[in-house]
């Protein structure tokens, strides 16, 4: 179903200023960072900055996500029991290598969920590693959680013992393995970041690849990458045609005080009804 997925930032769950900050971003995911972003001795700081925020859920413009630490890193735990509560729209899960990984977080989820009353919230695995890539598909087949997988090639080319360069020759196949197991399930895909923020050329060039290898979007590092994102990854005709018939039929349904209804076999409810004006927003705006 048609969505936007532009734009994925991460922000830094241990920094409050960037937290409060980004309830103003224009992207279509503010992620808030458990993993990368944060030392291991400021692990405990985020989580609590990360819940206090989401307390907060409905002063932020976009989807709030939050990123965990990696299934292999023994925190994962801790993170879902701390920030799972109401106002979180999804979850990106890190370094993600098999199914197996997932369905083990996927229980734990569940009786988090279970015991804060909570419909399963969405997963969007990302593929950092050989052993991801080669299990893409399967990942992305693995549960109607998952929404999207995301591309993490810097942790890729570590796994694979290669130099990072702008365009990585030993990235190529993965990103572009990627969306096609992502298409195959009928999942997003959403690109890796870009790192250098003075080279505006060559993001835009990079946005380009992506676009065209089937990339829905791409995961970005600072907002003034966000405009860029959204001019290079701007919705096709069909998802604007299919998010008009989601509107529409939406806005029928409340009207006979029905709420959720049927869209050619697929079943609309009150979120797709928003992500559908939210992208017809996001055309007129143009």
């Amino acid at each position: 179903m048609a969505r936007l997925l532009r734009s994925l930032i991460f922000v830094p769950g241990n920094n409050s200023r960037f937290l409060e900050k980004a309830k103003t971003l224009p992207a279509d995911i503010v992620c808030f960072d458990l993993e990368d972003s944060v030392a291991l001795d400021e692990k405990d700081s985020a989580r609590n900055l990360i819940k206090e925020a989401l307390v907060k859920r409905e002063e932020y413009k976009a989807e709030v996500y939050v990123r965990t630490n990696s299934p292999r890193s023994g925190m994962i735990q801790d993170d879902l029991a701390k920030i799972i509560q109401k106002g979180i729209d999804g979850i990106v899960i890190p370094k993600v290598n098999n199914v197996k990984e997932l369905k083990k977080i996927e229980k734990f989820l569940a009786s988090v969920e279970k015991n804060h009353k909570l419909k399963p919230i969405e997963l969007i695995p990302s593929i950092e590693s050989a052993e991801g890539v080669v299990n893409a598909y399967n990942i992305a087949t693995s549960s109607k959680r998952i929404s999207a997988l995301v591309f993490g090639v810097f942790d890729l080319l570590n796994d694979m013992g290669v130099e990072y360069t702008k365009q990585p020759e030993g990235a190529k196949y993965a990103r572009a393995k990627i969306p096609i197991d992502a298409k195959a399930a009928g999942k997003y895909a959403i690109d890796a970041i870009w790192q250098d923020l003075n080279d505006e050329a060559g993001f835009g060039q990079d946005c380009t690849i992506g676009k065209s290898l089937g990339y829905a979007g791409k995961s970005v590092i600072h907002p003034d990458q966000i405009p860029a994102v959204h001019r290079i990854f701007y919705p096709s005709q069909s998802e604007i045609d299919w998010a008009e018939k989601v509107y529409q039929a939406y806005i029928e349904s409340t009207k006979k005080n029905k709420g959720a209804t049927v869209v050619e076999g697929k079943m609309i409810d009150e979120v797709h009804f928003k992500r559908a004006k939210a992208l017809l927003d996001s055309v007129r705006d143009v």
